[in-house]
């Protein structure tokens, strides 16, 4: 197990820090800790919490780096585990363009650490405060985690036109529409707008879509190049958290009464077996409009 190898078949070239204990006992893990950091894949945060309400303290905050949005609940990482443990805690989003493979090289990043607990996001910014990693405090935790999560489906989008070969104008059109989309959702679901255009919003976009590395975008590239995603899924070695999150997004873009056409071709593509070449015509032929941001 990884308490005896210290390395992962995701991230092969490197090895986990002796100053790092790894245990399987909650109690153990839970002792006399300053802050817990949840980095489980959000359909998987509620089993895994529900075990751990009774070992963690009121007093202890949460800082979360999953990025995701629950089938069914519709609900975020930190919503979750409030839900799962009470509402006592306080939370802490940790969220940014961060590619594992580049942080294990200790190449430089930026992020944000957002709290409604000023406290608190200082206190977690202090935390990961190390050369390569500049961190920013936050004060909309929700738009942070919102954002994290919504560009996972546009960059399944962008991965496709890699896959398709359809050329960097249409990627860059995909990125820059996607924005506007998730931006206008995010806003009505009560985030802050410049939120989206931040380290958390656009800078993670950006990344997520053109990284070689982003699960969502090569899950996408896969798709485009043909493969089914029953397969995809099966053999990607990780979690595609863009996959469950738009059928979220198009749920909630429903119930808002929000226009997503990108991310609902995204939708269509995935669970009502679209092909992408008519995904890709339905958003080239629609009605010719001025560009908007807002609804």
């Amino acid at each position: 197990d990884l308490a005896e190898r210290r390395t992962s078949a995701r991230l092969p070239d490197f090895t986990l820090s002796d100053a790092i204990r790894v245990t399987p006992n909650a109690q153990e893990a839970f002792a006399g800790v300053d802050v817990a950091l949840n980095a489980i894949p959000t359909q998987f945060i509620r089993k895994v919490w529900g075990s751990l309400s009774s070992v963690v303290s009121d007093d202890v905050p949460v800082a979360c780096v999953a990025k995701g949005i629950e089938i069914g609940t519709n609900l975020l990482p930190t919503q979750i585990i409030e839900d799962v443990i009470g509402g006592g805690h306080a939370m802490c989003v940790l969220s940014g363009p961060t590619i594992a493979t580049e942080l294990v090289r200790r190449q430089p990043a930026a992020m944000v650490a957002s709290s409604t607990d000023e406290a608190v996001a200082k206190q977690v910014q202090d935390l990961f405060d190390v050369p390569w990693l500049r961190i920013y405090t936050h004060g909309d935790p929700f738009g942070v985690e919102l954002a994290g999560a919504l560009k996972n489906v546009i960059a399944i989008a962008a991965g496709i036109c890699d896959g398709m070969e359809l050329g960097d104008n249409a990627k860059s059109a995909m990125l820059s529409r996607g924005l506007a989309e998730i931006s206008r959702l995010g806003v009505s679901l009560g985030a802050q707008l410049e939120t989206f255009f931040g380290i958390a919003g656009v800078g993670d976009l950006a990344t997520t879509c053109f990284s070689p590395h982003g699960r969502n975008r090569t899950c996408g590239e896969r798709l485009g190049k043909g493969e089914d995603l029953q397969t995809i899924t099966e053999t990607m070695g990780s979690v595609v958290e863009g996959v469950a999150t738009t059928k979220a997004v198009h749920a909630l873009a429903k119930e808002q009464g929000i226009e997503m056409p990108i991310a609902n071709a995204m939708y269509n593509v995935l669970y009502e077996k679209l092909s992408m070449k008519e995904a890709i015509l339905s958003l080239m032929s629609r009605d010719l409009r001025a560009e908007q941001l807002r609804r």
